[in-house]
């Protein structure tokens, strides 16, 4: 007798383990269950649809449960609310969405991936204001009905995580004033903070305006309420504020969940109950790194743990390792990718680590389209095992972080990446890629060959008076350099030690970090405390240029703006 197996949501999990199951067992009867109107679509790029990138709508929507009766022989039943799970009885409740009428549903293996919901806080006023959440083809449809409709001036946007930066980008893409409202110290949260600043000095540029740390306490026409007293004048708001797992249906079903409504599953992706599996938003996964559980919203995990439920289900063994998280976001002209575990967490891990910040080309400098690749790893002190990273660059910060996931997964250290083979032409990298470069850096801090400070540092150091000597050349520094410090070319600084006061820490820093660290092992060698400038000029100028957005009382301290000038030495290497 073929087996009945019921899959309740139509996206990347459910998606995914209904069609690997057909392909598993072509005799199985397969009936997948979709609460909207559309079934796998790709939601991911639903706010490139609000710029036109995406041109039209139609294209948004992967399968139709015409293909999918056509190709894979499963059922996709659009329109078709799970209500309830009886567990014992191994069936699901059904409602028609449009009907209102409710079917009840046998399976012998039932797979739920019913994603999550856009958070609605009861704000006061909301039915004062057009509003909006973007997870949805009908959303976004609902979106660009009323972009046309009423051609907004303005529009805020709440939350700055995935949704609501590129919902951001996407409506300013179109002409359309846009401030972003987010309620902590930064935006892009998987990432660091100072990481985030690259991200966020992208938008600004673009003209966004960044609110942080100030939260939404209502609405009145046309305007936005902020807890600072703040009003913003709008003409529509799009919620991004977050996320809940979708599993209020689960409730008394004798399946497990958290307090927040996260389904518990083991590593076989199984629930409490019997024949009844998970994956996708409303499930937690257990980190590779930690062992700590949280949630990954993301669509590749999401569509693997879809195949590896069909393989179970189909009496196969599945190998689960745990995730380790990776991302990446585009804002106009900047990338920003990360993988693995941030500072943030680490910070709350026990784990003992190192930082590394570099700013490596990412092509040879002479070739069109030169960039550098801001770049921050990190790794467990001693054992040098590779732990997390991340990266901005107007080119692919992308495939720097792959490769770096791929690192992690494989339990390499930072000493096995500089040792990495990674292809190269003067178009697509350098002879020492940015991963061979980091990795060579925090094998040099791993073993202990010369101290550092960050950049963040700087600001403070110069405030209590501490020699911070730039070595630069004479015309970068003149072009732009960080106010207190003095200039001491790496060209000459050898013959102008006397000039250092060698009671006294040195810190030293160059453009990206490279002829600071040269000139960090000269003069320990010479029997001077010093220490390096991680990050140097490129970071510095970022930090405390988004430092000062966010902080208006904060003093600034950069003095004109030296962008690759001088044609200096990083540029001509090749």
């Amino acid at each position: 007798m073929s087996k009945r197996i019921l899959v309740v949501g139509g996206v990347a999990g459910g998606a995914s383990s209904a069609a690997r199951s057909r392909r598993l067992d072509e005799n199985a009867e397969i009936i997948m269950f979709e609460r909207g109107p559309v079934v796998s679509f790709s939601n991911c790029c639903l706010p490139y649809h609000i710029s036109g990138l995406v041109e039209q709508e139609e294209t948004l929507i992967l399968m139709t449960p015409e293909k999918f009766k056509g190709q894979y022989k499963i059922d996709a039943r659009v329109n078709s609310n799970v209500i309830s799970v009886n567990t014992e009885a191994k069936t699901i409740e059904v409602e028609n969405t449009l009907t209102k009428e409710i079917t009840t549903e046998k399976y012998d293996a039932l797979v739920v991936s019913p994603g999550a919901d856009a958070i609605v806080p009861p704000f006061k006023g909301l039915d004062k204001i057009d509003n909006f959440v973007l997870k949805t083809v009908p959303d976004v449809s609902k979106i660009m009905k009323f972009v046309k409709a009423k051609n907004p001036k303005h529009i805020t946007v709440v939350g700055g995580g995935f949704i609501g930066l590129e919902a951001a980008e996407n409506l300013r893409e179109t002409g359309i004033e846009v401030t972003l409202v987010e309620g902590t110290d930064q935006i892009i949260p998987f990432v660091d903070k100072e990481i985030s600043y690259f991200g966020q000095a992208e938008m600004v540029k673009h003209g966004i305006e960044v609110v942080l740390e100030d939260l939404v306490e209502g609405f009145d026409t046309k305007k936005v309420l902020l807890k600072s007293g703040r009003e913003i004048e709008t003409d529509g708001v799009i919620l991004a504020i977050g996320v809940r797992p979708s599993t209020g249906f689960l409730k008394d079903s004798g399946i497990e969940l958290t307090d927040r409504g996260y389904i518990v599953t083991n590593d076989n992706y199984e629930t409490t109950a019997k024949d009844v599996y998970a994956a996708g938003d409303a499930i937690l996964v257990r980190n590779q790194l930690t062992g700590n559980l949280c949630p990954l919203a993301m669509a590749g995990p999401a569509n693997k743990q879809g195949r590896l439920i069909a393989d179970r289900i189909n009496g196969r063994e599945i190998k689960n390792n745990g995730y380790i998280g990776s991302g990446v976001v585009k804002l106009f002209d900047m990338n920003i990718a990360s993988t693995g575990l941030s500072e943030k967490m680490l910070k709350d891990s026990g784990i003992d680590y190192e930082v590394v910040y570099a700013a490596p080309p990412g092509i040879v400098g002479i070739m069109p389209g030169a960039h550098l690749v801001f770049s921050k790893l990190l790794f467990e002190k001693k054992t040098g095992k590779v732990l997390g990273a991340q990266f901005a660059a107007t080119g692919a910060p992308d495939k720097r972080a792959d490769v770096i996931a791929t690192a992690i997964k494989a339990g390499m250290t930072v000493e096995d990446l500089f040792d990495l083979e990674l292809t190269y032409a003067p178009s697509f990298g350098t002879g020492k890629d940015v991963v061979n470069k980091i990795g060579y850096i925090g094998s040099n801090l791993n073993e202990g060959a010369f101290k550092q400070v960050t950049f963040m540092e700087v600001y403070d150091l110069l405030k209590a008076g501490e020699q911070v000597i730039d070595v630069r050349e004479i015309c970068e520094y003149e072009e732009g350099h960080v106010k207190g410090t003095v200039n001491i070319p790496m060209s000459v600084m050898r013959d102008r030690l006397d000039e250092l006061d060698k009671t006294k820490t040195v810190y030293v820093h160059c453009r990206t970090g490279e002829r600071s660290y040269n000139m960090t092992l000269m003069l320990q060698a010479n029997g001077y405390d010093v220490k390096n400038v991680a990050g140097s000029y490129e970071f510095i100028k970022m930090y405390e240029e988004v430092s000062c957005y966010n902080d208006k009382a904060r003093e600034e301290i950069m003095i004109g703006d030296c962008v690759d000038c001088c044609g200096t030495l990083e540029k001509a290497k090749l």
